[in-house]
């Protein structure tokens, strides 16, 4: 009779994590807290719902390493870029999905496989036998955290992490907004006209900044500290750290044109990206945010073309939990003090959906494969799974661990490329060069493990 892999957390990486043991043929459990437990981001029930962007970011995979991720992603037949692929938007170079169809896909995808099951209510205590992989993610609850912080007997570690507030179509100035990618970048017309751009004169820009400066913002509880990723600040803060700052941020007014008045060059540009495949909604780019909701819609509506927005959804804040995982982790994702237990997705300090949902692939197969009696070595160190998996379980300073994002600062240098700028392309592409063929190699050694 085949074990049975029980998944505590039904998000990117336990619904990946769920899959790929699955398509290995074991019995899975997906324990998932939601609906019953309720977080302050998630709305819905579903798996692998989609809380903050809508974007998957680039999808370059010989120039981007988060490009990258997703090749090797979609080469190990993994079930969140499936579905990101079917409910894709267009967003110029970036894979931006139809947030609700893409969640209800993964769904129904997982429950339809006759080994898969999900069983709802809240895990607060660590399992104490069986096989297991904790992938709860940010919004870990507090009785399971306070259960792993017992157990590793170290503090548990979190930052804080925005939201961004998403705007009614139908209610945005397109006499002052316009339709286009950065620099027309995308293959087809829909991805190069992908964003909505409203543009900022310099006094609009200086007025809206004090603004901002000046708003009420959300206060920590007494003994919280605001340790922000840096992939994720909120606009207030950045603009706390000079004037200038969002206008080489979100804000940059590069690479693009006003169709509107052309030969004006705008001092600031506010971007939207599509939230939805109707194009009844859409996200500000970049503006995840700590004010209050009465100063958002008053600051918001000083950006030229929203003026009169409506908001489907204001901007927010909440606490998000990660482990110290080069400390508790070994290279197959084990707890150290109970190797039953996997971690896997943002618990384990990496950051986004793309990194969250590769955990998951990785330590669903470590997990199957261990199971059926056939452990597989972790992933190549030259992959971006590699890359990624070692940089949090060994390859970061632990007395600094923070949250990380994929990029090609973790992969080992390639003989015979000079650095620097003017090599970077050549060098990017021999990163995903050497990448594909190692994944590709370590996918083939799994074909003797029994699907």
């Amino acid at each position: 009779m085949t074990e049975t892999l029980h998944i505590i957390g039904g998000g990117m990486a336990g619904s990946e994590a769920a899959w790929q043991a699955a398509q290995m043929g074991l019995d899975v459990v997906i324990h998932e807290m939601r609906p019953h437990v309720k977080t302050f981001a998630h709305r819905t029930g579903n798996l692998a719902e989609m809380v903050c962007s809508n974007s998957f970011r680039s999808d370059d995979d010989e120039q981007n390493a988060v490009g990258q991720l997703h090749w090797e992603m979609r080469a190990a037949g993994g079930l969140i870029m499936a579905m990101a692929d079917k409910h894709r938007l267009p967003a110029g170079g970036a894979l931006a999905v139809d947030r609700d169809p893409f969640s209800e896909s993964v769904t129904q995808a997982l429950l339809d496989l006759s080994n898969v099951r999900v069983e709802y209510g809240e895990i607060t205590e660590l399992p104490t036998d069986g096989h297991w992989i904790i992938a709860t993610g940010p919004l870990t609850s507090a009785g399971l955290g306070a259960a792993i912080q017992a157990e590793t007997g170290a503090e548990r570690l979190a930052f804080f992490d925005a939201i961004a507030p998403i705007v009614y179509a139908d209610t945005i100035d397109m006499d002052v907004a316009w339709l286009q990618s950065r620099y027309d970048k995308g293959e087809t017309e829909a991805e190069q006209k992908a964003y909505l751009n409203c543009p900022m004169t310099r006094d609009q820009y200086e007025a809206f900044i004090d603004a901002l400066l000046a708003a009420d913002k959300t206060e920590f509880h007494e003994g919280e500290t605001a340790g922000y990723f840096d992939g994720c600040l909120p606009i207030e803060v950045m603009a706390e750290r000079g004037r200038e700052t969002l206008r080489h941020g979100p804000m940059k007014p590069v690479g693009l044109t006003n169709a509107h008045k052309p030969e004006e060059k705008p001092y600031a540009v506010v971007q939207l990206r599509r939230d939805n495949a109707l194009g009844t909604l859409y996200n500000i780019v970049g503006f995840q945010t700590k004010m209050k909701y009465g100063a958002q819609t008053d600051v918001f509506r000083m950006i030229p073309g929203l003026e009169n927005a409506s908001f489907a959804r204001l901007g927010g804040i909440h606490r998000n939990t990660f482990i110290n995982s080069p400390t508790l982790l070994d290279d197959q994702m084990r707890l150290r003090s109970r190797p039953h237990i996997r971690f896997a997705g943002q618990i384990t300090g990496v950051e986004g959906y793309v990194e969250s949902a590769a955990m998951g692939l990785l330590a669903g197969r470590l997990a199957a494969a261990e199971i059926l009696g056939k452990p597989l070595p972790t992933a190549p160190l030259n992959t971006a799974m590699g890359a990624l998996v070692h940089h949090i379980t060994g390859g970061a300073e632990a007395k600094t661990f923070q949250p990380m994002n994929v990029n090609f600062g973790l992969f080992q240098p390639v003989d015979g490329l000079k650095g620097g700028r003017r090599g970077r392309k050549d060098r990017y592409k021999a990163y995903t060069d050497r990448a594909k063929a190692d994944w590709q190699g370590w996918l083939d050694s799994q074909a003797a493990i029994p699907a």
